[in-house]
């Protein structure tokens, strides 16, 4: 076992060991540490811990001392003097008309050497451009060709799944993935899908490809001769995920839909395409039931809504103002629409309902119309008794006159000896009819 701590580079993803020296270092801390290229600049990821002799690659580079200040003002003036460089270059790159395209510069923390990044189609004859760039900073000058994954793991952005990309944030390396991958993984041979900004198959294909295998060994094959407790079938499509497989049976008719079943209710008769001669079909397994555990739901708390408080503060007031007598009011009406839709009169033809108490008279200051000649006259105006104020109680009933006196005809009598007209000719019950009607006596 040996002491070692983790640093991390600018721009990296992947930890370097190195022996501290005895000193104790946290996570965190910006440390210099010594390199084949020379002295850099490096921030902890892992503090003091031991690791196996077999995980070091020998010989084990030392960390020189912890940062200072003066090594951070050191790493801000190389950031000005890579971007001045980046500018510089591009334009000596169109000078000389090289098809390659500049993607990053990094100096090292000494400043006696820069790296120029670039990617191109082929290869580029850069000697000159290197000597005139050499003339300008008067430094050690390197070119590296790089790919397409590279460049996108140094400039950073955002994947089809919204989040950084995983070379740019956590990934040590570049995993081989193929077309295999998204076929086993039953996804959309589209290249727009499953393809990363880079232009190349995507990196998270690898994450899930071992669970897909491991299922693919328990799942059948796509046509597959199966027995199900429906009895046999083929196999028509596979879920490798939840382990379930969609079957079209022998005893279903054309146009009846596939059934679905687990993996662990089906036999397999035939792993894949084949014929079904000699296959013994045996008996019918048994169901696949998910056992479900109960699952306790505490009842939840109805609480009143901050809006309602003012309106349930004012209930008792509405309540006392209209009270059972309004519920009575809405029970009479109904029991009033009920009657006039069956067809029968109410009780007390003629009579208009009495007045509800809840609600208000109509008001006395409203607008009137100014009288007539004749009835200014009648009001008192031109001499004649005023009529009477009309009043809001009930209309009532025309009490019957009395009988006439003795030896005379009552109203009663002569009502009913008047005639009725109804628009035409009039019959009396004998069967004579005549134009007029009789006259009274």
């Amino acid at each position: 076992m040996t002491e070692v701590i983790s640093v991390r580079f600018r721009g990296g993803c992947k930890n370097y060991y190195f022996d501290p020296k005895g000193a104790q270092v946290k996570m965190g801390d910006q440390v210099i540490v010594e390199t084949a290229q020379g002295p850099e600049f490096a921030t902890c990821t892992e503090g003091n811990h031991e690791v196996e002799d077999s995980a070091i690659v020998s010989p084990l580079c030392a960390m020189l001392r912890m940062a200072t200040e003066n090594d951070r003002r050191t790493v801000e003036y190389n950031k000005k003097k890579e971007s001045e460089a980046f500018d510089i270059c591009e334009k000596k790159i169109a000078d000389h008309g090289l098809e390659m395209k500049l993607v990053n510069v990094s100096a090292s923390f000494d400043g006696n050497k820069i790296i120029f990044y670039f990617t191109a189609d082929g290869r580029v004859d850069f000697r000159e451009l290197v000597r005139d760039l050499a003339s300008v900073f008067r430094a050690r000058i390197e070119l590296r060709q790089i790919g397409v994954r590279d460049e996108a793991k140094m400039i950073g952005g955002l994947g089809i799944c919204g989040r950084p990309f995983c070379c740019s944030q956590f990934l040590d390396g570049f995993l081989p993935v193929s077309i295999k991958m998204a076929k086993t993984q039953n996804l959309s041979l589209n290249p727009a899908k499953i393809s990363g900004t880079c232009g190349r198959l995507m990196c998270c294909l690898k994450y899930e490809q071992n669970a897909y295998e491991d299922a693919a060994k328990r799942m059948p094959k796509v046509e597959s001769f199966v027995q199900t407790p429906d009895g046999p079938g083929n196999v028509k499509s596979v879920d490798l995920l939840r382990e379930t497989m969609k079957v079209s049976l022998d005893t279903a008719g054309p146009n009846e839909p596939f059934k679905c079943y687990h993996n662990c209710e089906v036999c397999v008769l035939r792993n894949g395409k084949g014929s079904r001669d000699g296959i013994e079909i045996p008996e019918r397994p048994a169901r696949y039931v998910e056992e479900r555990e109960e699952e306790e739901f505490a009842t939840p708390i109805l609480t009143t809504p901050f809006y309602m408080d003012a309106q349930l503060e004012d209930a008792p007031v509405r309540e006392k103002i209209g009270g059972a007598e309004a519920g009575e009011g809405k029970s009479r009406r109904r029991h009033r629409s009920g009657r006039r839709k069956s067809g029968a009169k109410p009780a007390g033809e003629g009579q208009q309902p009495e007045k509800q108490e809840g609600r208000q008279p109509a008001k006395q200051g409203g607008r009137q119309t100014p009288p007539k000649d004749g009835q200014e006259k009648r009001n008192g105006q031109g001499g004649g008794k005023p009529r009477p104020p009309k009043t809001q109680g009930p209309r009532q009933f025309q009490q019957p006159k009395p009988e006439a006196a003795e030896g005379g005809e009552s109203g009663e009598a002569k009502r009913r000896r008047r005639p009725h007209h109804r628009g035409g000719r009039h019959r009396n019950k004998g069967g004579e009819g005549s134009g007029s009607a009789p006259k009274s006596e």
